[in-house]
């Protein structure tokens, strides 16, 4: 038997080195070069930053590159106000989209986990669905929707609801209305997964004992779909932070975004060290929050 498990133990070592080494090779290099490139300084040249690290001078050579590295950028970011109310912003957009995300979609995984079992599949199918097609052209459809001459106007005009076209887009209000359909997917699966399991005779048993079904509601299954809850909230906010494509195309000149100011930076200002700096900064946001959480509930539980 020791000979055996023995034998199986590089194997085992193989398959827990292969996610460490896709999150090495794919996560942290790339996150390394970044950070090298925000400590670096603007420059005429092919790639427009210097130092290069050349390490074809030696060990020598090198270290007198690296010292010439230098925080200035970060210092940067926190004196124009562009970048702090460009983080402000995203973040304030971020959490008011995961709320109204989170108030969509808990009543739908609440509804889609209390069907019928033979209806399920077919209801998280309908979940699922979008993602059949293009984020892009999912986005561009909300143009046609909600443009003056777009078909939710032209319906409300129909109905008599409203009197003249409303003017929704480009907008703030535009964004979240993409922000929303976009993610909403995001949140119900996690849901749906927590309150798929849960345990119905704990609800029958607060019924027998006389609890009403909103007490119920609030005592046993909300507290219980609490990890749904972070899951879902963590897989919308992270990606509605740094979110760029909706708020491009469907918000306006006031709409600021770290996702437009960082591509702004890079694409049409090429200044690749500031807006590496500005990436590692959101990057550090939304981590170390992460991390802090992490480590709370993981006391909690001890």
């Amino acid at each position: 038997m020791a000979n055996r498990s023995s034998g199986h133990s590089p194997l085992r070592w193989l398959v827990v080195a292969i996610p460490y080494l896709w999150l090495i090779v794919l996560f942290l290099v790339p996150f390394l070069i970044v950070v090298k490139i925000s400590l670096s300084t603007t420059a005429i040249s092919m790639p427009p930053y210097s130092p290069a690290l050349d390490v074809s001078g030696g060990i020598g050579a090198l270290w007198e590159q690296i010292k010439e590295f230098s925080f200035d950028n970060y210092v940067f970011l926190t004196k124009d106000a562009l970048y702090w109310e460009s983080y402000l912003s995203s973040l304030k957009i971020a959490v008011i989209s995961t709320f109204l995300i989170l108030l969509i979609g808990y009543p739908i995984a609440y509804g889609m986990a209390r069907s019928r079992k033979e209806w399920r599949t077919t209801l998280l199918m309908l979940v699922i669905l979008p993602f059949w097609t293009s984020f892009l052209i999912r986005v561009y459809a909300w143009i046609g929707i909600l443009k003056p001459e777009g078909l939710l106007n032209q319906l409300l005009l129909s109905l008599g609801v409203i009197s003249e076209p409303l003017n929704i887009l480009p907008s703030t209000l535009a964004v979240y209305i993409g922000i929303v359909y976009s993610y909403l997917p995001f949140m119900i699966l996690p849901l749906y997964a927590t309150l798929e399991k849960l345990d119905e005779t704990l609800l029958e048993a607060a019924a027998d004992l006389g609890c009403p079904p909103i007490q119920a509601f609030w005592k046993i299954t909300f507290p219980l779909s609490i990890p749904g809850v972070i899951a879902g909230c963590f897989l919308v906010f992270i990606p509605a932070v740094g979110e760029f494509v909706i708020p491009d195309l469907l918000g306006g000149s006031d709409t600021l975004m770290i996702g437009k100011t960082l591509w702004a930076e890079f694409f049409s200002n090429r200044d690749w060290p500031v807006s590496s700096a500005v990436a590692v900064v959101l990057l550090a946001i939304l981590v170390i929050p992460i991390m802090l959480f992490q480590n709370a509930q993981k006391k909690a539980s001890e």
